[in-house]
């Protein structure tokens, strides 16, 4: 920053040198050198604001309205002024062309500085008005070079260099004051934003509060006079490189500009572009074709082509991802991650909940006498049938951990009857399980199930973490599991209770557990999942 601070004092210390120095500020008058240089600088300015007034037109921006029509006021008065060069329209150049360019900067500047400031209750207005503002401006400057060409009071007088200079000083003033104000308001946007085409603007608008400075202490074709023509030309190539730079990065001319657009713009892009992100991606997993959602993003939305086609390929990536992270994450977690993504902070809440385990009774001497690859088969075969059953009764599956399987019921929604769901469940995966088995002579399952209270969220790091339900509750259902023979499904006390199908149950009495001082209560579940309708009655839903 100071680098540029530097390098934007150096034309301010030329002049001052010039003017001190008389014999410094050498004489040049050529005409067609001037002709030129002013007319390119014109027509540089004019394509940055014709650029620039599209993307404010497709974003609706009320700052890029105002900072477009700044530089066609600067291009279209400069132009007017390489006119007064003596020769091309007239002989001899009159008040009218030679005072339009610090009239176009002093309307430029006016411009510049209202469109650094808070624009949120006159932006939708200002964007409602960027036509009629535009031919206006553009009738003004007709109107201008008619007058001085038609020989209009007061615009058809020679001025003398005192009578220019008088002129010129009461029209620099205020611009000075106009461009210091814009300077300022965009350097700090900077500091906010980073944004390269905001420090372009800021650099752009001190160098023309130079040439301001310039046009009015300069003498004619001198070089102190020579020095605004060059200092506007640098300003405004300035703000068109990095536009240019930014369009390469974005690949969009609404995109070049988006570091200086105002907050509630970029707000309201960043809510049409997640809206189309999602249509595209619906279309996506629906097996359609993006053509016809970027046309609309393109026609409805205001969204640029390039920028549409960049979120069809963003959406790509999406659908690819999500297919392949899906299967590790639980279909709950992940639709209460899409619908709140502050649940993935590390913590949890209190709930009641149903917790099942099971596991493979003889998993380990099976393992020793099968290839590791026969025994991957073998508890995929397993986990498929197992898997669609707890997903019937709407489990969570907290985790596989080889031949086991953790499965919380009532952890992300509201399930009042999560005991007879886990139950349930428990006696449906052995009754799958129970056809493998037989065909195969496999492992079997043992269950056990515990319900009541567990801190149920996500543990773990930053960079790492998972969501699980911790608690007594949970230690006794693996307990409970280890109680349960092949192919039995074991419950304890409080899961009785939520239960109330005591003739489905044998009691085991009580039993010692591992980790518990006191004894307890376990029961066995009998017969079938068809015995344990829904509350209502009407069956298992499946």
């Amino acid at each position: 920053m100071l680098r540029v601070a530097a390098l934007l004092a150096v034309p301010l210390l030329g002049l001052l040198l010039l003017l001190t120095w008389s014999d410094a500020d050498g004489r040049w008058e050529h005409h067609p050198s001037h002709f030129w240089l002013v007319l390119s600088t014109g027509l540089v300015n004019l394509a940055l604001g014709v650029v620039a007034a599209d993307a404010a037109r497709r974003r609706r921006d009320a700052r890029l309205v105002l900072v477009s029509l700044s530089f066609m006021s600067a291009a279209g008065f400069l132009g007017l002024h390489a006119l007064a060069t003596p020769g091309v329209l007239l002989p001899q150049s009159n008040a009218g062309f030679v005072v339009a360019t610090p009239v176009g900067l002093l309307l430029a500047s006016v411009l510049a500085a209202w469109s650094s400031l808070d624009l949120h209750r006159a932006g939708p207005r200002i964007v409602e008005l960027q036509r009629p503002l535009t031919y206006g401006l553009v009738a003004v400057m007709a109107v201008w070079a008619a007058c001085s060409l038609a020989g209009v009071q007061p615009l058809n007088t020679r001025l003398d260099e005192d009578g220019a200079n008088a002129v010129l000083r009461v029209l620099a003033v205020p611009g000075l004051a106009f461009y210091v104000v814009a300077s300022w308001r965009y350097l700090a946007l900077y500091r906010v934003r980073k944004s390269s085409l905001a420090l372009a603007l800021f650099a752009a608008y001190v160098l023309l509060a130079e040439a301001l400075l310039a046009v009015t202490l300069g003498r004619n074709w001198h070089a102190s006079w020579w020095e605004w023509h060059v200092l506007m030309l640098v300003a405004f190539v300035i703000v068109a490189r990095t536009a240019r730079l930014e369009y390469r990065r974005s690949g969009s001319s609404v995109a070049a500009f988006s570091g200086i657009y105002l907050d509630q713009t970029l707000k309201r892009v960043d809510q049409r572009t997640a809206a189309g992100l999602e249509r595209l991606v619906t279309a996506i997993q629906r097996g359609e074709p993006t053509a016809p959602v970027v046309d609309t993003l393109v026609a409805r939305d205001g969204i640029s082509r390039d920028e549409a086609r960049a979120l069809a390929g963003a959406a790509r990536e999406i659908h690819e991802l999500d297919a392949l992270f899906t299967p590790y994450v639980s279909p709950q977690v992940a639709e209460r991650l899409r619908a709140d993504p502050t649940l993935a902070e590390l913590g949890g809440v209190e709930r009641q909940v149903s917790v099942l385990f099971a596991d493979l009774q003889g998993f380990t001497a099976f393992s020793e006498s099968r290839s590791p690859a026969s025994v991957i088969a073998m508890l995929n075969r397993y986990w498929s049938t197992a898997v669609p059953v707890v997903m019937s009764e709407d489990g969570f599956i907290e985790r596989f951990a080889g031949d086991a399987i953790m499965v919380v019921f009532n952890a992300t929604g509201d399930q009042p009857d999560h005991a007879r769901r886990a139950v349930r469940a428990g006696l449906e995966l052995q009754e799958a399980a129970a056809v493998i088995a037989e065909d195969d002579n496999w492992p079997r399952f043992r269950v056990g199930i515990n319900s009541g209270r567990a801190v149920v969220g996500n543990v773990g790091t930053h960079e790492q973490r998972s969501f699980t339900a911790i608690g007594d509750t949970t230690n006794l259902a693996s307990r409970l599991q280890g109680l349960a023979s092949p192919g039995q499904v074991v419950i304890g006390e409080t899961t009785r209770g939520l239960l109330d199908d005591d003739d489905l149950l044998t009691s085991l009495g009580s039993v010692e557990v591992k980790g518990k001082r006191y004894p307890v209560t376990a029961y066995l579940v009998r017969g079938s999942s068809r015995a344990l309708p829904d509350d209502d009655g009407a069956g298992s839903a499946h």
